[in-house]
This record gives C-alpha cells, structure tokens and sequence, in this order.
C-alpha cells in the first residue's frame, strides 16, 4: 500500500470502500415496491423459536404481481398484529438489507441516512463546504490548499494560514477530522474563521456552499527536451470528465508532447465518466470495452467522430485501481497501444446499478460484467501493465516525487514517445 505524503483532511466526506463501476443513478421506487422488498427479510425469521397466531389478511389491492400477493399479505398482518407498535420505515430498511444479503454479490450494498448521503456525495462528486484541504504541522492545523472559485478563496483565505478557531472555539488539541466536523456540522452556514498569518490574527467569514470536489490535478514535467503531461485522477464522479477536460486544456497550453494519465489508488465511479475521456482519445471506429449481461456480450466504442487528442498516453496503475481505473487502462493499452506502468490493478470486472429509495437510502448491486476491448476478463485477474515497476517504502517512508519510481519511470517513457 502506498503511504500518504502528509495526514491531511480536505474539507468533505469520502467512503475510503471501493466504488464500483455503475451505469444508472438515483432510480426511485415507489411504496409498495419497498414494501416488497421488506417482507422478504422479514420472512426468514418470523417462525423461529415463537408461539405464532397467524391470521392472513385478504389483499384487495389487484395492481401487486399475483407471486407478489403473499409477500404483500405478510406485511400487512406483521404491521396490524404483531404484539408491540412496529416502526414501517425500520422494517422497510431490515427488508432492503435481507434482499440486497440474499444476492450474495459481493458489491451489492445497502446505505442508510448519511451513509447514503456520503456515497451519494463521493460519486457525484459534490460537496457542501468551504473549499479548503487542511493539514498538521508542527501541532498546528494549517491550510494546505484553497481551492479556486469557492468561498474560501473568495475570502482572501491562503495556502499556510494557522486555523486558530472556528466561531470562537480553539483548535489546539482536536483532530483534523474534528476541525472539519466544527466546519461542516455548524448551525450557521456562514462560518467565522480566526487565522494566523504572518503572526498576525484576523477574521473571516465564510458560508458553506455546494463545492465541485477537486478530484483532477495536473502537472507538466520536462524531459529528454519533450514537456511531460500529468493528470492524477482520484475517482470517476459525475463530473469528472469536466474536470479532466478543464485541466488537460490548462497543459495544452503550456504545449506538453505527451500525457500520463495517473489511476493509482482510484476505487472506481461512473462507466459515462470513463466513455467521455476515452472518447477524447478514440473514435466511433474503436472499441473501447465491452459489457455481459446475463451471457450476451455487447460491445462499445468511442464516442467522437475524430479524436480531439493524438499524443503517446502513458497509464499509471496499482494493486488499488479497480473497476473504472481498469477500463481505461485496459482501454488504453489494447486499443490506443499505450504502454500501462506499475503495478497489477485490483481486478473488479462486474458493473454495478444503484437505485435511491423514497426515503433518501440508496442501494447498488451488480448487473453485469465489463470485458476488456478484445473481450477479456480481468474479474478477479487485473490488469497487467506493460512495464512491471513496483512501489517499495519504507515503514516510515513517505511518497514524494523523489522515491516514487513509478512515477519517474512513466515520465521517462512518455519522453521517450
């Protein structure tokens, strides 16, 4: 695994899980389909150890599936006899997880309440702060980084400013997890910041706002004469490929001769988010990846008509890359012909649909497979790269630029193009 360079908290919520390939959000369902989905859990149990008397109750309702009708039947009889009050909604939630168990998928889940909220938030790639990363040094909490066109940076606020207090009340001795919950859980969405700078005090105000999570960063590195672009991306959120659009613009001005593409680490997102930047490099002619469903496979290509990028593309990956990660790289490499540098990717090959429920739970599960562009599986295999190069630290080593071969070795290649 590789070590963080700093401990650090950027001002939001992510789920540290891996985040599967999938292809539709936030479907809802109605009533009586949770309450379906409810009774089936609830069965499993119901006679075991007890004394029952059990009276079924006639179903008028004529709009549920006649294999439906008794699953909808218990229901009613558990909601108006069972001996003490019944919460419907905690039934509902029990029924859910006894459904999404049963699948036994192993990325099917089940989110409730902020559970649902921070999964949501993860892949959709928003988030409700002040746009501010922090971090520890010297038991200080510090700034690390201010991010454009949000509230922080509308307020003057910069990188290696002191937080002392947040309205009023001192950071000395919390966390960093703690400092960010003072940010995010205040009552008042405008927010009083007490800051250190030049030792100097001064006061600012902010107000949480809807925050684009900053999910792409860039870099040019030069060598052997060539100008090296580098984008790391985190994870595929739903607003990825504008991110990713945005920051390879900033690098074409600066007139890079070829691209590292950087997925180490990235648990996945949406399949949409990949086909939109795979289709910045491949066309209506190239395949791209191809999806099982149920036994028939389909295959997909880019979307453009002319590619808008030409250049060698390098992809960087590790034991961490999964699912999306995995398809551009195997994208890349089987159908671009660009080389993959690292290490083995994670090998999740499934595609998986999330649903939202009425009441804000959202719950995924696995409905296809994804295969490479020539039709391979890497489903519990990875992706091989092209040049091995594995990342060894030591016990207390942290990643920079200096020790990170793989990184250097991909520099190296893309220069070489």
């Amino acid at each position: 695994m590789r070590k963080k360079k700093e401990e650090k908290d950027e001002i939001l919520s992510v789920d540290d899980d891996k985040i599967e390939v999938v292809t539709v959000k936030k479907e809802g369902f109605n009533y009586p389909e949770m309450i379906v989905i409810m009774v089936i859990a609830i069965l499993f149990g119901f006679f075991i150890g007890n004394v029952v008397s059990f009276t079924r109750k006639t179903l008028e309702n004529n709009n549920v599936p006649k294999d439906l009708k008794e699953l909808v039947a218990t229901y009613n009889d558990i909601v108006d006899n069972y001996y003490e009050d019944v919460d419907k909604e905690k039934l509902v939630d029990a029924g859910i997880k006894g459904m999404v168990d049963y699948l036994d998928d192993p990325y099917a889940s089940y989110y409730e309440g902020s559970a649902s909220d921070t999964f949501n938030e993860t892949l959709e790639g928003v988030y409700e702060g002040i746009g501010i990363e922090v971090k520890y040094e010297n038991e200080k909490v510090v700034v690390n980084k201010v991010f454009d066109d949000t509230p922080s940076s509308k307020a003057g606020i910069k990188e290696n400013d002191i937080l002392l207090k947040v309205n009023g009340e001192s950071t000395e001795g919390k966390t960093l997890t703690d400092v960010v919950q003072l940010i995010q859980t205040s009552k008042d969405k405008t927010i009083k910041l007490t800051l250190l700078r030049d030792e100097k005090e001064l006061e600012v105000k902010v107000t949480r706002e809807k925050i684009d999570t900053p999910l792409v960063t860039g870099k040019v590195y030069e060598e052997n004469n060539k100008k090296v672009g580098y984008l790391k991306i985190d994870i595929f959120s739903a607003n990825i490929s504008k991110q990713f659009k945005k920051e390879l613009t900033k690098l074409e001005k600066e007139k890079i001769n070829s691209l590292i593409i950087d997925v180490r680490d990235n648990p996945g997102g949406y399949l949409g988010q990949v086909t939109d930047i795979l289709s910045l490099f491949m066309t209506k002619k190239q395949v791209i990846y191809q999806l099982q469903t149920k036994g028939e496979k389909e295959k997909f290509y880019g979307t453009s008509k002319k590619a808008t990028y030409q250049y060698p593309v390098v992809v960087l990956i590790n034991n961490d890359s999964a699912s999306a990660s995995e398809i551009l790289a195997s994208s890349f490499k089987e159908t671009y012909g660009a080389d993959v540098v690292g290490e083995k990717s994670y090998g999740k090959g499934t595609v998986q649909k999330t649903g939202d429920l009425e009441n804000g739970d959202t719950f995924k599960y696995t409905v296809q497979k994804w295969l490479t562009p020539k039709g391979h599986s890497i489903d519990k295999e990875g992706v091989e790269p092209t040049i091995e190069v594995k990342l060894e630290l030591g016990e207390n080593e942290a990643l920079t630029e200096e020790n990170d071969v793989q990184l250097k070795k991909a520099i190296e290649v893309a220069s070489t193009k």
